[in-house]
């Protein structure tokens, strides 16, 4: 016979309610007891019925994730890093990557709503705005605006482009070419070029900017970048929107003769330590993806419970100098 609550209780030296309490989190429960009850688990080997404890809650405790891609070295952090903070609040995740395909994006949303998730984590880059819009689910967006009343999270964009590009300025570099992602989207990370702008304009220079759409193959970016460059030869330092471009940037310059950093200097931003580990050279202001993922889980589950939630746009940056500039 399999153990049940009785048999923990036994154990425990508790009351079945009192493990029942534990198991659901409901009303207090005292540290001391709460760990007796889970080393009476252990010791006998009980594990709680997760479709009993979803229907007893009105939660099948499983969240859906919403990424691009997990080849995407941002991406691959944050849904690590959401994974972890859901597990230690018994929370699992369904992930979704949307290829930066619409329609495999909506057919995702779809299938997260016919499994009933309790809420979503989304940090796409296609324009499927209504669809988040049109039901009532809690949602949470990393860096993306997602409709009316859906909280987001990201970090303080404006000074991520502010530190780029003054970086690149006080290394005297003065015909600086912004490459940033898709303007039509409704991002926090817009926010980058702006501070890009203004300051080009502080300084009086003339502002250079390369839209290349994050949903673009990476052969089609290339060309992009490459084609840009060979157009305006003049370009002394490049601010990239994330550290992805700036490699890219980095393998042109190598093919076209064009020295790192004496001819042209280059920063990205995100910082991950996988772009970081084989690019351990790159100039690159680091966002604190760790953050991001804790804030936006923690945002989702105050949604689940009925609680209030406000967006959070102002995750600290930090630059990190290497030797690209």
């Amino acid at each position: 016979m399999k153990p049940g609550i009785k048999d923990v209780a036994k154990v425990a030296g508790v009351s079945p309610t009192t493990v029942s309490r534990v198991l659901n989190n409901r009303g207090y429960i005292s540290e001391e007891t709460r760990k007796k009850v889970y080393a009476a688990m252990e010791k006998i080997q009980y594990y709680p019925n997760e479709i009993a404890r979803a229907l007893l809650n009105n939660r099948t405790y499983f969240v859906g994730v919403i990424v691009p891609t997990v080849t995407s070295p941002f991406h691959g952090v944050i849904v690590e890093q959401i994974e972890y903070y859901l597990s230690e609040k018994n929370y699992k995740m369904l992930l979704c990557n949307s290829k930066n395909q619409l329609d495999t994006e909506k057919k995702y949303i779809d299938m997260l709503r016919r499994n009933q998730v309790d809420g979503m984590i989304v940090g796409t880059h296609n324009a499927v705005v209504e669809e988040y819009s049109s039901f009532h689910m809690p949602v949470v967006g990393i860096d993306r605006y997602l409709g009316e009343n859906i909280p987001v999270v990201s970090c303080d964009n404006y000074e991520a482009g502010r530190l780029a590009t003054r970086h690149l300025i006080e290394r005297g570099c003065k015909k600086i070419l912004c490459i940033r992602g898709d303007s039509r989207l409704r991002m926090p990370g817009n926010k980058r070029s702006q501070a890009y702008l203004d300051e080009m304009k502080k300084e009086g220079y003339e502002p250079l900017v390369l839209e290349v759409p994050f949903v673009k193959e990476y052969v089609e970016k290339q060309k992009l970048v490459y084609d840009m460059l060979n157009q305006h030869p003049e370009i002394d330092g490049v601010f990239a929107g994330d550290d992805s471009l700036a490699v890219i940037v980095l393998q042109i310059a190598k093919q076209k003769g064009i020295r790192i950093p004496e001819d042209l200097k280059v920063i990205g931003i995100d910082g991950t330590r996988e772009v970081l580990q084989f690019v351990p050279e790159l100039t690159t202001v680091q966002q604190p993806s760790n953050e991001i993922a804790r804030v936006a889980v923690e945002k989702l589950i105050d949604l689940i419970e009925g609680k209030k939630v406000e967006s959070c746009l102002n995750l600290p940056v930090r630059l990190l100098e290497g030797k690209t500039t």
